[in-house]
């Protein structure tokens, strides 16, 4: 409204010396008015998407700790904990931005459009038509550029939850790096992960910059159009010089939201990148609970059976193969063994951190399961 009430402005300008005050300050005032309500808008739409958001990340982050209680011990076992909270911190943050920027940037931009067209199309329908022709061309940049980023923000993410992982791993475990002397080797393994997350990360940047110069350009192109083509309306008396430069301040108005809506995308794919590992985390199925029939542990006398159990941490490959063994009430067994030849794991059945492949474990002839 405010381009076309600039333009109103102009034209109460009719010529050197000839200015019609009273209309001039009556829009001037419209100008104010709109300008305030304009900014009061603005503030009451940042503060809803900034309580929208974070409201949204803290449930995620909630739900994904819920999660982590009820996973099995094989998930955390193959996924380190500090890539774990790699997802819950870093990616919901990363998560967090690109959801703000597409509450602020993308909605408002939208409306900005859709509304400057209508402003543009009631003072020419033929200069809105130059303007939208040309348009576009930015969406099939920004296309180009969103699926070329996305690829490099996901390996982004998933190689700076390794870092994470490694830098948790490293920290815990100092007194036995420094006591094997593996202080050199572990700098260098470092470095490498480091490297990997600095190449793709200036992929990523390269990419998603290139958006914005792109989108400037088209848009100065739009602005020149209707500039070459609004002054041959004025000279044919199609256009008031006041119209046109509420039109050029409409298109100018028009061609912006499409440089922050192109750059909203880049950072939409890597907050969709970061997105899809936290989802991840979450659609990772439960561990079983356990039955309603189950019998209480405090009546147990402890005898305990294994019959032809068969168990591998990892599919295909077999630690435990048709392993039985029965002990009474009270006894005492001894159970040795090389490393590696499943003692602890048989402790781990036998808590039932694992379910097993197949075969019977029993306490009291009662199957664990």
């Amino acid at each position: 409204m405010i381009p076309k009430l600039v333009g109103e402005a102009v034209d109460q300008m009719l010529d050197t010396g000839q200015v019609f005050y009273e209309g001039l300050f009556a829009i001037l005032w419209q100008i104010a008015l709109f300008t305030a309500m304009a900014a009061i808008a603005q503030w009451f739409m940042n503060l809803s998407n900034n309580k929208m958001t974070y409201s949204v990340v803290r449930d995620l982050r909630r739900d994904a700790l819920e999660k982590i209680e009820t996973l099995p011990l094989s998930y955390l076992d193959i996924h380190p904990a500090g890539e774990i909270e790699s997802r819950i911190i870093a990616d919901a943050d990363q998560f967090a931005d690109g959801l703000l920027m597409g509450f602020t940037q993308l909605f408002t931009g939208v409306m900005t459009i859709l509304g400057t067209l209508i402003f543009m199309l009631s003072v020419n329908v033929t200069l809105t038509f130059v303007v939208v022709v040309v348009t576009p061309v930015s969406f099939v940049m920004a296309s180009f550029v969103a699926k070329k980023s996305y690829h490099f923000f996901k390996q982004q993410s998933e190689i700076r939850g390794d870092q994470t992982a490694y830098m948790n791993e490293m920290i815990e475990g100092t007194r036995v790096v420094t006591a094997f002397q593996q202080q050199e080797k572990v700098i260098e393994d470092f470095s490498v992960i480091n490297k990997n997350l600095t190449d793709v990360s200036l992929k990523a940047i390269f990419f998603s910059s290139i958006t914005n110069p792109a989108t400037r350009f088209v848009n100065s192109i739009v602005y020149t159009s209707v500039g070459v083509f609004g002054a041959f309306f004025v000279i044919n008396g199609g256009v008031t010089v006041g119209q046109l430069s509420a039109f050029l301040s409409y298109a100018n108005q028009y061609t912006k939201p499409f440089n922050e809506i192109s750059g909203v995308i880049t950072e939409l794919q890597n907050a969709i990148a970061c997105a899809n590992r936290v989802f991840e985390l979450l659609e990772q199925p439960s561990e079983s609970p356990e039955r309603d029939d189950a019998v209480s542990p405090e009546s147990f006398d402890g005898a305990v059976e294994f019959s032809h159990v068969n168990f591998s941490y990892v599919k295909d490959q077999p630690l435990i193969e048709d392993f039985s063994l029965d002990v009474k009430p009270g006894q005492r067994v001894a159970i040795v063994g090389p490393t590696g030849s499943g003692k602890t794991t048989l402790i781990n059945l036998l808590m039932r951190f694992y379910d097993i492949n197949s075969g019977k474990l029993a306490i009291d002839g009662h199957s664990i399961e």
